[in-house]
């Protein structure tokens, strides 16, 4: 019937990686992202999305292709660099093989340096400062939220044609209220998804989102300011608890954090979750919801090469960063990722009560700990088909 309304649409998708470039600055609302002009978001019924629709990889520039290609290169290097290379030169000193590695290490670290700092940040700059984007170094400027909106990151969406997708349970206003926790699964070798960092600080509130890194990572040179410019806090109890309960505002976590890197499964998607309770306690104690995040995508991007007998491991856990070696894209030795489409597919919030007087009791953080693993296996088993995943599982380790 023409006078019968219409069903409220029970999920939305947002196309970052077509969002016009001439949107994509802090000053435009999220109204208008989200608005039919941008184009760019659709809406679904309680079944979800169609099936494969959203693993579809969309052709990019050449340009784009190749910044991308070079930035993450010279980013995954510069995240391994401060490892390796005390023991490298130190070897390099008594042994002329190691000597030949290391220079050869550093010229090719010096050769995508200057490609993608020398080369590619004027000219995207000056591209899409044309198109009304800020594409501003974080170096030049201590506006976290005008950070976020990164020439850089920009090109990432693109690269990997990165759609967001959430329940009508996030959508606008419902969660203005207060802040709240992004706890998104699995972390794969680098979690590129999350790196759309303006939506996080956008789409369902207006309060900025702090990413969580281990400590070590924000100390890398270089590697660690970039990170702090765009908002990453250490991954603390005390800094999370900071940016909830003083700050207000938003904080993003990978709950598998490095761990989850090793869980690579060829029929099944892994993650390392069940010990991870930490974060239900944070929420509990400063009363925010948990929001439950299943980024498609990330464990296909590279391939890691696990040792058998867990060595590199547990040494990267004790790091808390990656010193197992990956290939990405054209087989490239800690490379860039493949180019796979990435949906990040968002949950019903978990609503914490907060615990006003004490800390919670473990029976409390156990059943909102349980709550959270069941919305991310709601969320995987409801848009699994969509990134033509139907027959995969989730498995909780």
């Amino acid at each position: 019937s023409p006078n019968k309304p219409a069903n409220p649409p029970s999920f939305y998708k947002f196309d970052a990686g077509a969002l016009p470039d001439e949107l994509f600055h802090a000053d435009v609302p999220a109204a208008t992202w989200l608005g039919p002009a941008a184009g760019v978001t659709t809406t679904a019924g309680p079944d979800g999305f169609p099936s494969n629709s959203l693993n579809v990889l969309t052709p990019i520039t050449r340009d784009v292709d190749l910044e991308r290609i070079c930035g993450i290169a010279l980013y995954m290097l510069g995240n391994v660099l401060p490892f390796v290379l005390p023991g490298l030169a130190a070897a390099a000193l008594v042994y002329g093989p190691a000597r030949m590695v290391l220079y050869a290490l550093l010229a090719y670290f010096g050769v995508l340096y200057v490609i993608t700092h020398w080369i590619f940040s004027g000219y995207f700059r000056r591209k899409y400062r044309k198109a009304g984007t800020v594409g501003t170094p974080p170096l030049l400027t201590d506006d976290m939220r005008a950070n976020q909106f990164l020439y850089t990151e920009r090109n990432i969406q693109k690269y990997l044609c990165t759609q967001y997708v959430w329940p009508a349970s996030l959508n606008r206003p419902r969660m203005a209220d207060g802040p709240v926790i992004f706890s998104v699964i699995p972390h794969g070798v680098a979690p590129l998804g999350i790196t759309a960092y303006p939506l996080w600080s956008k789409l369902w509130n207006d309060r900025l989102c702090r990413w969580t890194a281990a400590p070590v990572v924000l100390r890398i040179p270089i590697v660690g300011l970039f990170m702090r410019k765009v908002g990453y806090v250490p991954a603390k109890t005390s800094h999370i608890l900071d940016v909830l309960t003083k700050r207000e505002e938003n904080v993003g976590i990978i709950l598998d954090g490095i761990a989850g890197m090793f869980q690579a499964r060829k029929d099944e998607e892994a993650a390392y979750v069940t010990k991870r309770k930490g974060i239900v306690k944070i929420a509990l104690r400063a009363g925010v919801p948990i929001v439950p995040v299943y980024a498609f995508g990330h464990t296909a991007a590279w391939t890691v090469v696990v040792d058998p007998f867990g060595i590199l491991e547990a040494l990267s856990n004790r790091c808390g960063a990656s010193l197992s070696p990956f290939f990405g894209r054209f087989g490239w030795f800690l490379g860039p990722p493949r180019r796979i489409p990435t949906a990040v597919c968002l949950g019903d919030p978990i609503r914490c009560p907060r615990v006003e007087d004490g800390e919670p009791t473990q029976a409390l953080i156990d059943e909102y700990h349980g709550k959270m693993l069941e919305g991310y296996r709601r969320v995987f088993d409801t848009h699994k088909a969509a990134y033509g995943w139907a027959d995969k599982e989730l498995h909780f380790v």
